[in-house]
């Protein structure tokens, strides 16, 4: 496992082909992306980046359509489920798939979404997305989401913190992110994609995830497991490990993945909900 081998080297594969090193925060089971380049986002300049996309040129693109249409219908029943009111608010919303679909649901939407490609995309479905927090100095919400974007903030206490102010009393805040324990990340090791170095600046066990959050004042409720995630990051991982998409070898180990997970509960990726205490 990563924490019995550390510092991991890994290497940017999408952008730079630069070399970083994973390190072990001392105050929580979390690693840590080091050194922290000063210039961030020249490492999401990439038509590549599928986040920032609505691309549906390959077969994986369009397998992740397809996968990311049916999660939008299961997060969203995750979310009536706890949710306290209907004011919600997606950080890091990409081109503003999951907000399309809380409208739908007669959810009152708002989004965060530093790329501008991204936000105009957004727009283009009728979702007005903002450049950054500060725009709701005076707005609390009922839900906050953040589906694979916790992993990419340089500064996780302000976050936090921001995420705290921003709710409504029993608000509930849905953080998904990988997870370092999973077998597919013991597999891969450095060729692992969901270490996706610089752009995730930090990586997540359970414990360490949950001992942060209960830190600055939150209590878990639930985790669910995000399983279609192995076999993409699997399927990603192949290439970077061997530099073919080899989509056999990649299933088998996201599906071991997965069957492990029936047993340790260490999914490739996990969503946390926290409510505010």
């Amino acid at each position: 496992m990563p924490d019995k081998n550390l510092p991991l080297k890994c290497k940017d594969h999408l952008v730079s082909g630069e070399e970083f090193r994973l390190e072990m925060r001392n105050d929580f089971e979390i690693l840590e992306t080091l050194p922290k380049p000063k210039n961030l986002s020249a490492y999401y300049e990439s038509e590549d980046y599928i986040s920032h996309t609505d691309s549906k040129k390959s077969i994986t693109d369009k397998v992740y359509r397809a996968v990311k249409k049916y999660m939008l219908s299961e997060k969203l029943k995750w979310i009536l489920q706890v949710s306290n009111g209907n004011k919600i608010l997606d950080i890091g919303a990409g081109t503003g798939d999951f907000l399309e679909a809380a409208k739908e649901k007669k959810f009152e939407v708002s989004g965060i979404e530093p790329n501008d490609h991204a936000r105009k995309l957004a727009f283009q479905k009728g979702i007005e997305l903002q450049k950054e927090l500060a725009y709701f100095d005076d707005i609390s919400f009922n839900v906050i989401t953040m589906w694979h974007v916790l992993e990419h903030v340089p500064d996780l206490e302000f976050q936090l913190k921001e995420l705290h102010r921003l709710l409504t009393p029993n608000g509930v805040v849905v953080i998904a992110v990988p997870n370092f324990k999973s077998f597919d990340a013991n597999y891969y090791k450095e060729f692992w994609a969901a270490y996706d170095v610089p752009r995730h600046l930090w990586h997540f066990s359970q414990n360490g995830i949950s001992e942060l959050f209960k830190n600055y004042n939150f209590q878990k409720l639930q985790t669910k497991p995000l399983v279609f995630d192995s076999f993409y990051v699997s399927l990603l991982s192949e290439k970077h490990k061997t530099g073919k998409g080899n989509f056999i070898k990649a299933f088998n180990i996201g599906l071991n993945s997965n069957l492990k997970a029936k047993t340790t509960s260490e999914y490739s990726s996990l969503v946390y909900f926290f409510q505010k205490s």
